[in-house]
Formats: structure tokens, sequence, C-alpha cells
């Protein structure tokens, strides 16, 4: 369970910064929807931190709300579980 959530943020965090990378260089983008879903399947935490030492989706509401909504369901699913 533990390697699944490593592997998880892990691969959202290199998402991110690949988006950003991708974004500097104005080459085709990472669809949203794709940076969005993966949080809410362990993710969150990578995530966040892409957030933070990319500086990447900084300003949209709609990230920083679904990525702390996203943890919140990450920890419930592991206090649950």
């Amino acid at each position: 369970m533990i390697e699944y959530f490593i592997i998880i943020n892990v691969f959202e965090f290199i998402l991110m910064g690949l988006d950003k990378f991708l974004s500097i260089k104005k080459l085709y983008r990472i669809p949203e929807i794709v940076l969005l879903i993966i949080p809410f399947f362990g993710g969150s935490i990578g995530g966040i931190l892409g957030m933070i030492i990319f500086r990447h989706k900084t300003k949209k509401l709609k990230f920083k709300l679904l990525f702390t909504l996203a943890l919140i369901v990450n920890i419930l699913y592991i206090v649950i579980d």
C-alpha cells in the first residue's frame, strides 16, 4: 500500500514539473484533467509539492481547492482502510 502511494505521488510530482517545463517552452501541455484526477487516486501530496516547488498552477483556485479536497479524501481512505 505504501509503495503505491509513493509511486503515484512521485508520478504526479513529475507530471507537475514536466507540465511547467512544457509551459515555459510553449510546447504541447499535459491536459489539466490529468493533473486533477491523479491526486484523487492517491497523488495529492505529489501534486501539492509540485505546485509549491515548481510554482506551477498556484494562481488557479481550482487546483488549490481540488488538491486540498483530494488530500482529505486520501487521508480518509488511509484512516478508514
